[in-house]
């Protein structure tokens, strides 16, 4: 991975860790947060580390910024190894909840944010992949999305949330469909699918006693909810030249989540 260099969107949790997880195996990173504060806490942290990183702040709903995103990292750098689509919500707060009592705002807020960004993103790196010479392996790059357990492994009477889960879905289909077309151009796409991590999204749920307590069963190599450095691990496997021969895959890291 030395070398190498990354997109990542968002700014804590799952996304701080493999960030931290790429600088440390000498790749560049170029992420971007929707919140300004959160972006300088990342920045500080990789800072006392010895490392550096770009950044951004942005809302990637605009598609403005996404292009500026994707500019600025081929400015500095002259390529995209690798993109790395984390940032997503909980949509409860717009309506989000079991299907009779999903708001119209809750499904739609909560697909814009959680699918169309990751659409967004993948189109326009796509488009500088296609344009840049391959490396010296004949890859030309890698996209990783971000799924979840809830797209294929419901838990109804604490995670029913349905415009969530429909999203997260169809990123595991637009990830196949994607992977297929592109393996021909040496570009590599696969989704991630983790379960419950602690993560500031995770909040409602890993505050949460009896949550928590179900979450000892549900989750049984975890103990309870997982750490988010154990699926930045995963992550940055799939980011990694070892996975070289992995498309159109979807990794669960769910500590036992789907089987339990």
């Amino acid at each position: 991975m030395r070398g190498k260099v990354y997109i990542v969107t968002g700014a804590s949790g799952i996304a701080a860790a493999t960030i931290k997880l790429l600088l440390k195996a000498g790749g560049h990173v170029f992420y971007i947060g929707k919140e300004s504060d959160q972006c300088e806490c990342l920045q500080k942290e990789i800072n006392s580390m010895k490392l550096s990183v770009d950044y951004m702040t942005g809302d990637l709903t605009d598609e403005r910024i996404v292009d500026t995103l994707v500019s600025s990292c081929v400015k500095k750098y002259g390529r995209i190894d690798g993109l790395f689509n984390v940032a997503g919500v909980s949509g409860r707060k717009f309506g989000d909840g079991p299907l009779h009592a999903c708001t119209l705002e809750g499904w739609e807020e909560t697909l814009r944010i959680n699918l169309t960004t990751q659409f967004q993103m993948c189109k326009y790196v796509l488009n500088e992949m296609l344009l840049q010479e391959p490396d010296g392996k004949g890859r030309r790059g890698v996209i990783l999305n971000m799924s979840s357990v809830l797209a294929f492994s419901p838990e109804a009477n604490n995670f029913s949330a349905i415009a969530y889960a429909a999203g997260k879905g169809a990123i595991i289909s637009m990830t196949k469909a994607a992977a297929a077309f592109y393996a021909k151009d040496n570009i590599r796409i696969n989704a991630i699918a983790p379960g419950l991590a602690l993560t500031k999204m995770s909040e409602r749920a890993s505050e949460n006693e009896a949550i928590v307590s179900f979450m000892k069963t549900k989750q049984p190599l975890a103990g309870a909810v997982m750490d988010v450095m154990d699926v930045a691990k995963a992550a940055t496997f799939l980011l990694s030249e070892a996975a070289c021969m992995v498309t159109g895959e979807t990794l669960v890291v769910d500590a036992g989540w789907s089987i339990s």
